[in-house]
């Protein structure tokens, strides 16, 4: 991405002016795709119970990677002027950060009878946001979309398991959860690999007209 301190530069085509805006931050679009795809991936490789420490690192992750480094990507999505960049990845990396809040701080003085209810509002209302984030993100590309997508599967699966306390229902999040991150890490791939190349290596599957 350039780092020229102009702003916009201009061109004129057919007597018509074409304005190229030129950003004075790079694409945050990889760092906070990638600081997802890996938080996602060690919390629902615990989830699905086939390395269940994995949580404990997704805990670690949370707060840093995912949490702090999220929140960042979102900062400069905003200086980008990209509403739906900015949104998301400011949003999901508070979503880390109050999922290592709620995990230290909040959980342990819950009483057992009551966790159920409590873990399940909490990702009822991520459930409700990534949906209406999904709709959007069919304006963004496949590959975004797919993350999207897969993520609200993931978020069902999981609020469910946690009112009924099914294990099942929370291992089904899980590995939907690992297809999440794998789709977060292949965006995230396919943005750094195509801005660094200046052309299409990685497609992505633009949506917008």
């Amino acid at each position: 991405m350039a780092s020229d301190s102009a702003a916009l530069s201009e061109q004129l085509k057919g007597g018509n002016a074409a304005v190229a805006v030129v950003h004075r931050v790079a694409d945050p679009a990889p760092l906070g795709l990638a600081a997802f795809a890996m938080t996602t991936f060690a919390l629902s490789i615990g989830n699905t119970n086939v390395w269940g420490p994995g949580a404990d690192a997704a805990l670690a992750l949370a707060l840093v990677y995912g949490g702090g480094v999220q929140i960042l990507a979102g900062m400069w999505e905003f200086a980008r002027k990209n509403t739906f960049g900015a949104l998301a990845f400011s949003s999901y990396g508070a979503f880390w950060i109050a999922y290592y809040v709620f995990v230290k701080f909040v959980a342990p003085g819950i009483k057992p009878t009551d966790a159920p209810v409590a873990v399940g509002v909490f990702l009822l209302g991520w459930t409700i946001f990534t949906f209406y984030m999904t709709i959007p993100s069919f304006r963004v590309s496949g590959a975004v979309a797919a993350v999207f997508v897969l993520l609200t599967i993931t978020f069902v699966l999981l609020t469910v398991g946690a009112f009924q306390s099914s294990v099942n229902w929370t291992k089904a999040g899980g590995w939907v959860g690992v297809a999440t991150a794998a789709a977060a890490w292949y965006a995230s791939f396919a943005g750094v690999t195509n801005e660094t190349f200046k052309r299409t290596v990685i497609p992505t599957f633009p949506l917008a007209p």
